[in-house]
């Protein structure tokens, strides 16, 4: 494919720019697809001076980037002032951090890039310059929305063939009864199977659903969420002809030779769904958000503050999320 991934500088002040100027410093050994970032060339290139990185960053549209990737970085450049002070959060950057995403979704959209894949954000940095979103995926679902109204957002942890989603994501344990809900479950799984047909090339997906309590319930002696709630939604989903078993007791179902009968796995809050992919892939993990008109990856980390400008950082997770966008954009070609 001619047309590059679009790949989001993140906070300048963590490892978001040490790793992309890092992995593109090995794009032939690593065999990565054509990326242009949004970003701000100036502190990109004092980066590469400081992590001793012999790279040549051109401002550039999208248009142009793919012919001019193996000879120089192509940045698509960004209105503002930002410093190189690693681990030093910046007012003045949020505005270029929030503009970077805000430009390679509407790339993207136009067709002018063929998915994008974010660098990590550090959200109370940019809650001053007026973003007013829990985080990322939601401010891409606003970015996405047609006709005013945004598209319901599913995050998806994906290591090989490991996928796993949660159903209710940064709430309270305490909460997440209350939002486990039918009509919730039923349009997760919509998306969920939707994706993995179009995004993934599975034709056919078979997708688990955990239970929320020990041993999915034991039949309503430990909680009755799974007869009265799950059970009641996964008939619904099967109705839609949607290939949904369970609901499956949580501590067993990550045991390979059960995960594996599946193509994804429905968890029902944050740490359910997490834990299986961090134990196995903690530093090769991706993030993929489901449900939007494009294909958005990024790696499972966060900023590291204080490993940036070291280049210590592992860029394995962002690897990876790049070359998952590739696959997913080449798979919904």
């Amino acid at each position: 494919m001619t047309t590059p991934l679009a790949v989001t500088m993140g906070e300048p002040a963590g490892i978001g720019p040490d790793l992309l100027l890092a992995l593109y410093a090995q794009r032939r050994e690593r065999n990565l697809p054509a990326f242009v970032v949004f970003g701000h060339a100036g502190l990109l290139r004092d980066r590469a001076r400081r992590l001793g990185l012999d790279i040549t960053v051109a401002e550039a549209g999208a248009a142009a980037a793919t012919e001019l990737f193996d000879a120089a970085l192509p940045v698509v450049p960004l209105a503002g002032t930002v410093a190189d002070r690693p681990g030093e959060l910046q007012a003045e950057a949020a505005p270029v951090v929030i503009e970077a995403i805000v430009q390679a979704v509407a790339a993207t959209l136009e067709g002018q890039c063929r998915g994008v894949v974010t660098a990590p954000i550090h959200k109370s940095a940019l809650y001053h310059a007026g973003f007013r979103h829990p985080g990322h995926t939601e401010f891409l679902a606003e970015l996405c929305s047609v006709d005013g109204k945004a598209a319901l957002p599913v995050m998806m942890l994906a290591h090989e063939d490991l996928r796993t989603v949660p159903l209710t994501i940064h709430v309270p344990l305490k909460d997440v009864p209350a939002l486990v809900t039918q009509a919730l479950i039923v349009e997760t799984l919509g998306v969920m199977a939707h994706d993995l047909r179009t995004r993934f090339g599975i034709a056919a997906p078979r997708i688990a659903v955990a239970g929320l309590n020990p041993h999915a319930g034991e039949d309503g002696a430990i909680g009755r969420e799974e007869i009265e709630v799950i059970g009641p939604a996964l008939a619904a989903a099967r109705a839609e002809g949607i290939d949904a078993v369970g609901p499956l007791p949580g501590d067993t179902l990550f045991y390979p030779p059960h995960w594996r009968q599946y193509d994804a796995v429905l968890a029902m809050y944050h740490d359910q769904a997490l834990v299986p992919i961090k134990t196995v892939a903690f530093d090769a993990g991706v993030n993929v958000t489901l449900g939007l008109p494009i294909v958005r990856t990024s790696p499972d980390h966060g900023t590291a503050l204080g490993l940036a400008g070291t280049g210590k950082a592992s860029a394995a997770s962002f690897a990876a999320a790049i070359a998952m966008a590739d696959r997913m954009t080449r798979a919904g070609a």
